[in-house]
This record gives C-alpha cells, sequence and structure tokens, in this order.
C-alpha cells in the first residue's frame, strides 16, 4: 500500500510540473474511475513491462482538455515503405571508363599536342608525336621485305617474300602503330622519322606525364583519360545500416553546386569490408552524367531508397518510450485513451514498421504523449489505494517537518546506462528520516529533429538505513535531463528536488 502512495505521490509532482491542476476527482478535462483503474492493474502489464515499470490506466479527456494541450491523433495502416539512408560520398571517375595512354617501343617524345589537364580528347586524336630507332628500324624492314616481294620470281620465292612483309606489318601493329601510318607507308615507301600517338579513348585528360624531350621506356603510362559521362560516388554507409543495402536500389545524389536539382544513381557494388575506424564499408554508387555537371571530387549528399515493401506503420510521434517500454495511446473515441505496449521496428522516414500491438485503421496519439502517460500512471495509482479524508492532505502538509534532501550519483555526473543513486533524508532537527518511499525520475523531452521521442526513466531507491536510500536506475542515452527526485510518506509528499543534469556517453 505505502508503495502504491509513493507511486501516487510521484506522479501528482510530474503532472503538477506539467501544470495539470488536481483536485482529487476532476482534474480540468481529466476524469478516472477507480473500479475502472483497479480492473486495468488487474490486466497483463503488456509486452515488455518488468515488475519495476510502472502499471498505466486509461485515461479520458474532455474536447476543451484535448485542444488545450494539443492531443493530436494519427492512423495506423498498411502501405508500401521505402526506408531512406542518408549518408555522404565524393563523385569519382568511372573505373571501368579509363584509358591509360602508353607505347611499346623506347624513344624520345617531340611533340606534345595534348598540353594540359583536363583537356578533352577523341578516340584516334593524336596527343604526341614521338622519335623511336626502334621504331624507324621496323619501318625499315618493312620497306625490305615489301621490295623483295615486288622483285621476287617464282611461286615459292613470292610465297616467302610475302610471309616475311605480313611478318613486318604485323610488328608494326604489336608496337600499336596506328594502321592509317602502316598504310601511309606502305603507298609512300617513306620512313617518317617522327610518328603520332593516338588516344584510345574520349574523354578528359586527369593524368599527365608526357612533355616535350622526355625519354620513354615501354610499358610507360604517359595519359590517363577519363570518360565521364558516367561517374561513381562511393557512400559511406554504417555496418547497421549496411545488411539493408542490395546491389540494383534506386539511390540519388545532391551537391551544393546545383541547389535544387537530384541525380539519380543506382548501387553497383557494396564493398565486402568494413573500415576499423570509421565502422562504415562503402557502397558504390552509378550515375549518368551526360552533361558533365558533376565534377571529379565533389562532394555529394546520397539518399539510399531501400525497398521494405507492404508495411504496418505507425507516425513516429505516436511511440513514446517510458523506461524501457514502447507505448502508444490507442484512441478509441470521445477523448478515451487506452496505452497499449507495442513493438516496433525499422524507421521509415516519419513512420516507425509496428511489429507487435497494433492493427490498421486504429488512431493513437501523436502529441502530448507525455502528459497521457503521466495521467495513465496517476490514474492506475489511485486506483490501488482509497483517497485520504477531505483536508486529511492539507492538515498533513502543514504539520509535515522540514525535511533536506541531498541527492548524489555514482558515477558523477551520471552516464548512459546503468548507474547508482543515492539520497540521504533529514529533519529540520538533523535526524535520519526512516520510512519514506524515494524515487528519482529522468525526462527528456522529444527531438523531432532527430527522429527521437520523449524518454522517461524512473529509479525507485531502497532504503539503507540511517536516512540513507540507494537504488540503481537505467539511463538510456547521453545528453542534458530533467530530474525530479520525490520523497514520501504515508501517501504525503516529504521533500521534492527538480534539477538539470548532463548525462555523459552517446546518443
Amino acid at each position: 500500500m505505502s508503495c502504491a502512495r509513493a507511486r501516487a505521490a510521484a506522479i501528482l509532482a510530474a503532472v503538477a510540473a506539467t501544470g495539470l491542476p488536481f483536485d482529487g476527482q476532476q482534474r480540468h478535462g481529466f476524469s478516472y474511475s477507480v473500479a475502472q483503474a483497479e480492473g486495468q492493474n488487474e490486466a497483463p502489464a503488456g509486452n515488455g513491462k518488468s515488475a519495476s515499470e510502472p502499471t498505466l490506466a486509461p485515461v479520458t479527456l474532455s474536447p476543451q482538455r484535448m485542444q488545450s494541450i494539443g492531443v493530436k491523433t494519427g492512423v495506423v495502416e498498411f502501405r508500401p515503405v521505402d526506408d531512406e539512408i542518408r549518408t555522404v560520398g565524393n563523385v569519382e571517375a568511372d573505373e571501368t571508363r579509363l584509358a591509360d595512354v602508353e607505347v611499346r617501343f623506347a624513344g624520345w617524345i617531340q611533340k606534345v599536342y595534348a598540353n594540359a589537364m583536363y583537356k578533352v580528347v577523341r578516340q584516334g586524336q593524336p596527343v604526341l608525336t614521338i622519335y623511336s630507332p626502334e621504331l624507324v628500324t621496323a619501318e625499315q624492314d618493312y620497306l625490305v621485305a615489301k621490295e623483295l616481294l615486288a622483285q621476287g620470281t617464282g611461286p615459292g620465292k613470292h610465297g616467302g617474300w610475302q610471309s616475311l612483309l605480313d611478318a613486318s606489318a604485323e610488328r608494326l601493329r604489336r608496337l600499336q602503330i596506328p594502321d592509317r601510318e602502316i598504310a601511309r607507308l606502305k603507298k609512300s615507301g617513306k620512313i617518317r622519322r617522327e610518328i603520332e600517338i593516338d588516344s584510345p579513348a574520349s574523354g578528359f585528360i586527369i593524368e599527365r606525364k608526357a612533355f616535350p624531350n622526355m625519354y620513354v621506356q615501354p610499358g610507360m603510362k604517359l595519359y590517363s583519360v577519363a570518360d565521364l559521362s558516367t561517374v561513381w560516388v562511393h557512400a559511406q554507409v554504417f555496418q547497421n545500416d549496411i545488411g539493408r543495402v542490395k546491389v540494383g536500389d534506386p539511390a540519388s545524389i545532391t551537391v551544393d553546386s546545383y541547389p535544387g536539382q537530384t541525380f539519380p544513381a543506382r548501387v553497383s557494388f557494396i564493398w565486402p569490408e568494413v573500415d576499423m575506424a570509421t565502422r562504415t564499408a562503402k557502397v558504390r554508387l552509378e550515375i549518368p552524367n551526360p552533361e558533365i555537371k558533376l565534377s571529379l571530387g565533389m562532394f555529394a549528399n546520397v539518399h539510399l531508397a531501400v525497398p521494405l515493401g507492404r508495411q504496418l506503420v505507425i507516425p513516429a510521434s505516436g511511440m513514446y518510450r517510458s523506461g524501457t517500454r514502447q507505448i502508444a495511446f490507442v484512441d478509441h473515441g470521445d477523448g478515451y485513451f487506452e496505452p497499449r505496449d507495442i513493438e516496433t521496428g525499422a524507421r521509415a522516414g516519419d513512420d516507425f514498421i509496428v511489429l507487435k500491438g497494433l492493427k490498421a485503421g486504429e488512431r493513437v496519439a501523436t502529441s502530448a504523449n507525455f502528459l497521457l502517460d503521466s495521467e495513465s500512471q496517476l490514474q492506475a495509482a489511485m486506483g490501488a489505494f482509497a483517497p485520504p479524508p477531505p483536508g486529511a492532505g492539507a492538515a498533513a502538509a502543514m504539520n509535515a517537518p522540514q525535511v533536506t534532501l541531498e541527492y548524489s550519483s555514482t558515477p558523477s555526473p551520471p552516464r548512459s546506462g546503468s548507474n547508482n543513486f543515492r539520497v540521504k533524508l533529514t529533519g529540520a532537527d538533523g535526524a535520519a528520516i526512516t520510512g519514506a518511499q524515494v524515487t528519482v525520475t529522468f525526462f527528456m523531452a522529444a527531438m523531432a529533429a532527430m527522429g527521437m521521442a520523449a524518454m522517461r526513466n524512473v529509479a525507485t531507491l531502497s532504503e539503507k538505513g540511517g536516512g540513507i536510500y540507494e537504488g540503481p536506475g537505467e539511463v538510456q542515452t547521453g545528453g542534458t535531463w530533467q530530474v525530479t527526485v520525490l520523497a514520501a510518506k504515508a501517501g504525503q509528499t516529504i521533500a521534492q528536488k527538480q534539477f538539470s543534469v548532463t548525462v555523459e556517453g552517446g546518443m
């Protein structure tokens, strides 16, 4: 009985802190039935509810009160759901559209036509000329074979000279001499001291190592040419999201250079490696770039659309976290709201996928959930004991001794996760206050911009003797929390302290 009274006192303080007046029977639009609350207490607590978490009861609001506290509702429905993963990346060249300009013989560069980075070249366009003694020798051998073929007599000799000529031409081709140069050599019979080297592909020169009078060797890369009509973006996706991404999924990117414009993309590859430092994996996107608006190195905002099929969803603001529980206040009409434990899955935009606890067509509260939660706990607690006679509470308050409340935590300040809380109660005469019920409540308001619902954790402390009360409590995340420490005895609040504390640890 004393625990129920303490819980009621704690909830009364929470409701008072929110500005909801309470007069014992009618609370400016809030009404309750003791018998109804007792019946609710006898019902199962719901999925995921532990014995230490508060019991909830249905609440009834008048239309005026619903309007004054801003209660809004949304519908639970089936619809096609696309989850969205937002991340970043950089524009890179499509590696399948890169081509290198190389030579297969040694020589000296004479003229350089492609003399600047990012110059546009076309396939077959000369980019430089080169003088090579090896190449001159190969051309001489070709002309000798051609002359011997012309002078040869008899079928046998003719066939031999033709084979020699064909071998000389094949040698020139293996040295990557253009066919037009071989045709010129065959027609004119004159050796050209310098030969032109062509670009093997169309695109932009993104790497240049060719300069006049430079000596080159076989296999040396002189240029890299990139076709930028299609580009890549490697998006950094956290490992807890990577399992939802598949090759072929649609995506899009935006860049600051073209505000308001979206570039469609497609997932073409997922790296089988996670970066140990950032815990992210690379997801390669393929993006058409016909107008060459996307430049190499551009920073891109990436939006990955992950199809989840047809799912039952609830508005994100309709799911309220209370400790380890997920609660929805189901609207049955006429201001009657039923608190129900639910289980949700992945977030999809402004919705959560519903796994348990709700069905299509039901309406849930999407605002003022904290006030509904406080009132629901109050009604459940009030159903556990009969109200004191009129005036008893006021008299007790006037006769209650002045109590000093000292609060501390280990660690200090608290960290996200498990903590230990300690409260010391002493009277005006310095004597220890025993037999009290002490609770420590942590509350964080909803942060819509971050997609976080309101959070509330309550720790009930145990008496250790000498006015000392201790107990463990969980704090879900780091950040700034509003803390209420409340001590009650015989159903009467004897001490209360409210303050803010910054909890260490990650979100």
